[in-house]
Parts: structure tokens; C-alpha cells; sequence
């Protein structure tokens, strides 16, 4: 893992751990961070050791947002290519074709709920916080990814007064999948992405695949979509496999029943 870069990467086997690491400005996401993000996602995209991809970052904030600090001194033109930058690193996190689990703690704000709603679904600890205060700073941002996750008037409320919004209420939401305590986030991380990495590889692309192509259109192309996946699964023949262990799980269970 380089530790001198602003997002580092541990790869464990068929997990690889991606961190925010610019713990010293509250993980605030800047230029370098947007291109190490694009990069470092698109590698992994590419790489069939990896089933499983967590994103976290160093220290108790998960992302203050976007660094403002970068913007000072210059003009209209390079704060465009800047934003042009993260948007390029939002998308490839979300075209990532393993899946990308988010683990938040502490304040999330603007750019980092732009992250963690790039992810697959995301796991957060008690005392997280989430903000969208891009108006509030004079700009605009959040606005696509958070309607089509809480809806539209939610989105706006949180957007046009910038208030602090708790996690139960972001979990009642559908913003996070999962809430647990501060000390066992790290634990339900590993849990997930062993769960994750167990199932056949081809199973969890596809269904990832249908998911997020189903979401852009109607019931009955959606129903098209997953045809044409389970079609894929039969070809490839792994779902026997996925038969003999259901059957030598139902097994078990049944011979701990009667001990």
C-alpha cells in the first residue's frame, strides 16, 4: 500500500481496500484525489483477482467535501476542468464491475456523499453525519445521484438549507444499506466482502449488471435484462456448482437439526 498518495489500495486476496487518505484536511476531495480515484478504480475494473472492493477512508471524517482551498487564485475555466475531474472519478467507482462497498464514518459532506452514492450500497457507523451544502458555498452539485436515491423533494430540502442530517434518518432514506456501532463498522465490513467474494464471480457481475441497467428503464425491459443475464449464467455452467452447494448446505443444516 503507498501511503504517500491520497487514495491508497490494499489488495488481501480477492478483497482490495481503497482509503481516503488525506486524513490531515478531513479526506476533502481536491485534483489529485479525483485522478488517483479514476485511476486506481479502472485498474481494479480490470482486474479478475478482485471480487470485492471496500472504499473507507483514514481518520474520523469520511470526506468533508470538495476542497475549496484548490479553487483560490483560480479562474472559472480550471474550476470546470476540476469538476469535470471528480465527476470522471464518481463514474468510474459506479462502472466499477465489482462490487463497491462503502464503509462512512463521522461527517460525510457534499463530494464524499457524491463517493459513497457511487458505491453499490454503503455501511455506516453511528456517528455519521451526512451535508449537502454545495448551494450554500455557491455552487451547484449532488443533484443527479441524490434524487434518484432519497427523491426529488428530499433531495432538494437538503440541498436549498444545507442542514446536518443524522444517519437514521439517512438509513430510513435508503441513502445506507447499514447502520452499526462505531467499533464494529471495520468487523461488518470484513463480513460483507467475505460474503461477497464467496459467490461465483460471473453470478455477482451480472446481477450488479441488471440491477443498475434495470433501474434505467421499465419492469418489462428490466425483465429482458435479467433473461439475457441468467442466459449468460446457463452458458457458462457455473450455477451447477451453485446447486451442489445449496444442496450440501441444506445437508448440514439438516444433520445439526437432528444432533
Amino acid at each position: 500500500m503507498n501511503t504517500s498518495a491520497m487514495v491508497v489500495c490494499r489488495r488481501e486476496g480477492p478483497v482490495a481496500r481503497v482509503v481516503l487518505n488525506r486524513p490531515e484536511a478531513r479526506n476533502a476531495l481536491n485534483l489529485q484525489m479525483c485522478v488517483e480515484l479514476r485511476r486506481l478504480f479502472e485498474e481494479l475494473d480490470g482486474d479478475s483477482g478482485i471480487r470485492v472492493v471496500l472504499l473507507s477512508s483514514a481518520g474520523p471524517v469520511f470526506c468533508a467535501g470538495a476542497d475549496l482551498k484548490e479553487r483560490v487564485d483560480k479562474d472559472g475555466r480550471w474550476v470546470l476542468e476540476r469538476r469535470k475531474a471528480s465527476f470522471a472519478a464518481y463514474d468510474a467507482i459506479a462502472r466499477c464491475g465489482k462490487p463497491v462497498v462503502a464503509l462512512v464514518q463521522g461527517p460525510v459532506v457534499g463530494s464524499g456523499g457524491e463517493i459513497l452514492m457511487s458505491c453499490d450500497f454503503a455501511i455506516a457507523s453511528q456517528n455519521t453525519t451526512f451535508r449537502f451544502p454545495e448551494p450554500q458555498w455557491g455552487t451547484v452539485g449532488a443533484t443527479q445521484r441524490l434524487q434518484r436515491v432519497i427523491g426529488k423533494m428530499r433531495a432538494k430540502e437538503l440541498l436549498f438549507t444545507g442542514r446536518v442530517m443524522p444517519v437514521a434518518e439517512a438509513y430510513g432514506l435508503g441513502l445506507v444499506a447499514r447502520v452499526v456501532p462505531h467499533d464494529e463498522l471495520a468487523g461488518a465490513g470484513e463480513e460483507v466482502a467475505a460474503a461477497i467474494a464467496a459467490a461465483p464471480p460471473l453470478a455477482i457481475a451480472l446481477t450488479k449488471q441488471a440491477v443498475d441497467l434495470g433501474h434505467e428503464t421499465d419492469l418489462a425491459n428490466g425483465i429482458r435484462i435479467e433473461l439475457a443475464a441468467i442466459e449468460r449464467c446457463l452458458a457458462d455452467g457455473g450455477w451447477r456448482e451453485g446447486i451442489g452447494k445449496f444442496i450440501q448446505q441444506t445437508e448440514a443444516g439438516s444433520a445439526d437439526d437432528e444432533g
